[in-house]
């Protein structure tokens, strides 16, 4: 598109003044809770093998190294799925890998519920790691290109809550089988996961597929549609269409229902772009999401979260009954912090949530270290240890579900350019999922090397460095709509005022923009 028509097209952006308080939009509201329900099948693998574990080692007689390889493995299969998902979206479209998605974790479900063994039991996982990771790539890209700017990041923050709500789903599976014998018990907690993943699979098909999407494949009409509903008005789906047909390469001036589009982004040379010759803004965006996905998980929250019954007996608790009740209380406490957090996403902004966010698990994991060290050293457990361990445990899911869980998410699929989202955030989930693997392949073998107050001092400082991190790199991006969003980036340190001008980037001048705008994308 000849810059010319560009100008114009921010310049009547600058024109429509947008309701200061829109409504809710329902219609976006309900696509955005169908496809983040995918994330529902990582957060119910997570819980569900927090206590499954504890009978799956008395069953099957495993090693402790067995058990760190048997629940951190997943996060490494997931990777293949999060490496396919992004082309797969582009080939079919973000409704149906949503589909497959479910698919495969429910047949993975089916496997590791009738696991006789060991082996059988880690193919299980495998192909339901496969699925995770088609889901945590394929949830927040849907649900950020299907939401208003105005409230986003309410929108696409339901990944984690859904994340944090399967969790809570696998500890009351935990608890609700435990009594069951030991053979049927945790298998029964596993083949239970066939059932969200199912009727995952049946409710996303009453989804529209993405505006975005359809805009790439040149099916313009079935996207006005969808935009119709999704916006806050007629003015304004057409403002939308006309900035996802200017990042597509589409005319401004082309109406028809169908066009012919010569670049389609269905993944070619999109590596390139992101890797190989970004420009200075989208190196930028590359830095920014790997890196909030690299220390979203090096902070340790899946391994505390995965080990908190080995976490609470090591304090002093010794009935598993009140191990599981504990891991209970800590799903809870995700999903309650989780749920305010989208509440005040789109008021408060990204950085002031995130740095206060990562600030608190720093404290948290300190305090925690502190207390362990103190238990480890004293003969006998005394009782307070017990009540700090579970409370520090409390604080630290707290104040990451507030901010770094949910912000991980929303800020990943905002950020890239319409032609590189897709990839760009399948290349954060293998990050993410690297780093979670190493996490909680790691843990128990760390505490026997340097303590589990030791551990915990480390994960600290890790925490601080990721918040340096944060502060110097990651601009705010509150209220930007997706088209808009590559004009943030490209000057360290991040700006973190509402006010945010455009800066140049290989592909020309991008004019300049208010950071704070309601309008939607």
């Amino acid at each position: 598109m000849a810059e010319g028509k560009g100008v114009e097209t921010h310049k009547a952006l600058d024109d429509f003044d947008p309701p200061k308080k829109p409504k809710t939009n329902f219609y976006a509201f309900g696509c955005a809770i169908l496809a983040s329900t995918t994330c529902i099948l990582l957060g119910y693998d997570i819980g569900v093998m927090t206590g499954a574990a504890i009978y799956i080692k008395k069953d099957l007689k495993v090693s402790d190294v067995q058990i760190e390889i048997l629940l951190g493995i997943i996060n490494l299969y997931s990777l293949i799925g999060s490496c396919l998902a992004g082309r797969t979206s582009d080939w079919i479209g973000r409704r149906y890998t949503i589909v497959f998605a479910g698919t495969i974790f429910f047949a993975g479900a089916i496997l590791m519920g009738f696991s006789p063994n060991y082996a059988f039991l880690m193919f299980g996982r495998f192909v339901a790691g496969i699925g995770i990771g088609y889901a945590l790539m394929i949830g927040p890209v849907y649900s950020a290109e299907v939401s208003p700017a105005s409230y986003r990041g309410f929108l696409t923050s339901f990944t984690d809550a859904f994340i944090n709500g399967g969790i809570l789903l696998g500890y009351i599976s935990n608890f609700a089988f435990s009594k069951m014998t030991l053979k049927l018990g945790w298998r029964m907690m596993l083949g239970v996961g066939a059932i969200p993943s199912a009727l995952i699979t049946l409710g996303v098909l009453a989804m529209p597929e993405s505006p975005r999407w359809l805009v790439m494949r040149g099916r313009l009409g079935e996207a006005t549609k969808v935009l119709n509903k999704t916006s806050d008005s007629k003015e304004e789906a057409q403002l939308r269409l006309a900035e996802i047909k200017q990042a597509a390469g589409i005319p401004e001036s082309c109406n028809d229902d169908v066009v012919e589009v010569t670049k389609q982004s269905t993944g070619k040379d999109v590596w390139k772009e992101l890797f190989l010759y970004p420009t200075p803004a989208v190196r930028h965006i590359v830095i920014a999401a790997l890196g909030i996905y690299c220390f979203q998980q090096s902070s340790g929250v899946d391994a505390i979260v995965l080990y908190s019954p080995r976490i609470f007996q090591n304090a002093g608790m010794t009935d598993d009954t009140h191990t599981l009740l504990a891991t209970v209380a800590v799903g809870f406490v995700k999903t309650l912090f989780i749920v305010l957090s989208s509440l005040v996403l789109d008021r408060v902004g990204r950085r002031p949530m995130l740095l206060s966010s990562v600030g608190g698990m720093m404290v948290s994991l300190l305090t925690l270290g502190i207390a362990f060290t103190i238990i480890e050293h004293s003969e006998s457990k005394p009782i307070w240890g017990i009540g700090l361990s579970i409370a520090m445990v409390l604080a630290f899911v707290a104040t990451f579900s507030i901010g770094a869980g949910p912000i991980t998410w929303v800020y990943s699929a905002e950020v890239f350019p319409l032609r590189l989202r897709a990839q760009g955030v399948a290349a954060g989930v293998v990050v993410n999922r690297v780093s979670s693997g190493v996490v909680t392949m790691t843990f128990l073998s760390l505490t026997k090397a340097i303590t589990f107050g030791g551990t915990f001092f480390l994960y600290s400082g890790i925490s601080v460095i990721g918040w340096l991190f944060f502060y110097f790199a990651l601009p705010e991006t509150r209220g930007k709509t997706l088209e808009e969003m590559e004009g943030c980036f490209g000057h360290f340190p991040a700006k973190s005022n509402s006010k945010y001008k455009g800066v140049e980037n290989g592909n020309g001048k991008v004019p300049q923009v208010q950071l704070g705008t309601n309008l939607s994308t």
